[in-house]
């Protein structure tokens, strides 16, 4: 009877001339002791059946139950990740990993490793990511919560797909494959859950060349609690999309509350507005487009602003349409323009004093006096955030070593 608990020897799938794998598989671990075993089997068959010299690595985050064990002995390498997190656990995986592609997979069976056929031959054929589809190859009832299956992952692949141009449409799934260079091009810097979000996303930044294969889904073989927690989780990818996407995070509101402000207030500048016999717009609604103004341009800022510590933090890509920005906006330039704006709005203030000395400074017409004072005000706003947000454009934009 064949000994279950021998490792496989390591010439079933023999490296290539440079010492190399073609294909690495790397699962991430943590207490996966009922199902390390299967996913290890499954991926080791399916390497032999498809003549592929490889590697299985396990990315151990700390398992307590033996599982580091039982991966071993199944014909693992197990590698030791003390950072704890999944986009931790699946980075230092890949890194310590020897393969020209990737294929990564959770290690709880809920994937079929016994069938990465397709994934193999996008990548041979120059697919820079190839990603998994539960819902074209088939989710097995009780595979996914409903809220995950109606609600979370179409609604977030659906944004996904608007926010980053990306034609993904399983954005979640977690069994895809990716060749070395594109792993190193893309800098993965995350180390939660967000790790599988941060690299579809950067691939479509970078205008990877993606692809996408059917694969199916089915109850994982834990008997336990999964770690994940779909609420949260699924909030924590929103959340980190949106903030991976400084234009419809700040820029675009921002633009629309400048433009929808700028509208109010040159509409209302010469008097009231009758919009039906009962409703007529006036000061009042004079004072929120100036705010809205405001608040637009403070949007616009913070989409830079974003797109500047991304960038330097190495989360985003380069963005030439950024550096441009950085040659054409001056310093000088922005205190010229901030410094105009605050002369309209000290003119308007000058003005609006003016006619009040007029009336020995007692009670004047609201109405009147609020047309001019309110675009006054917000010049003077307006034109002091211009010139601050100059200085700190232009510190972020000092060239370092």
């Amino acid at each position: 009877m064949k000994d279950r608990h021998r490792p496989a020897p390591m010439d079933r799938f023999p490296p290539t001339d440079s010492g190399d794998f073609e294909v690495s598989v790397v699962m991430p671990c943590l207490n996966e002791a009922a199902t390390i075993r299967t996913c290890v089997e499954k991926a080791r068959g399916c390497l032999e059946r498809l003549q592929v010299a490889g590697e299985i690595v396990v990315a151990d985050n700390g398992s307590t139950d033996g599982s580091q064990t039982i991966a071993a002995q199944a014909g693992a390498r197990v590698v030791a990740v003390s950072e704890r997190g999944y986009g931790a656990a699946l980075y230092h995986g890949v890194v310590a990993s020897r393969g020209r592609y990737i294929i990564m997979g959770d290690a709880d069976d809920s994937y079929d490793f016994s069938r990465l056929d397709l994934f193999v031959q996008q990548l041979r054929e120059g697919a820079d990511l190839v990603m998994g589809n539960r819902f074209a190859g088939g989710i097995a009832p009780k595979a996914m919560p409903w809220k995950n299956r109606y609600l979370g992952n179409p609604v977030l692949s659906l944004i996904g797909r608007v926010l980053f141009r990306s034609r993904v449409r399983d954005f979640h799934c977690g069994l895809r494959g990716f060749s070395r260079t594109a792993f190193e091009a893309m800098n993965l810097q995350t180390t939660g859950m967000e790790f599988a979000s941060e690299l579809v996303i950067k691939a479509s930044l970078l205008n990877l060349r993606i692809a996408e294969v059917p694969t199916t889904l089915s109850p994982d073989g834990r008997g336990r609690p999964p770690h994940l927690r779909p609420w949260r989780d699924g909030w924590r990818h929103l959340r980190f999309m949106l903030l991976y996407s400084p234009r419809w995070l700040f820029l675009y509101p921002g633009c629309l509350l400048i433009g929808l402000g700028a509208f109010t207030v040159l509409m209302l500048l010469p008097g009231p507005r009758q919009v039906t016999t009962s409703v007529v717009l006036d000061v009042h609604t004079l004072l929120f487009g100036c705010a809205a103004i405001i608040l637009g341009f403070q949007a616009v800022t913070f989409a830079f602003f974003t797109r500047i510590f991304a960038y330097t933090s190495g989360l985003l890509p380069r963005d030439p349409a950024l550096e441009r920005l950085f040659k054409t906006f001056t310093l000088e330039l922005g205190l010229v323009v901030g410094g105009f704006v605050l002369l309209l709005g000290a003119g308007g203030t000058m003005w609006a004093v003016a006619r009040w000395s007029e009336q020995g400074f007692g009670p004047l017409d609201v109405q009147s006096t609020l047309r001019l004072a309110i675009p006054s005000a917000g010049a003077l706003c307006l034109g002091g955030q211009i010139v601050m947000n100059s200085f700190l454009f232009s510190f972020l934009g000092l060239k370092r070593r």
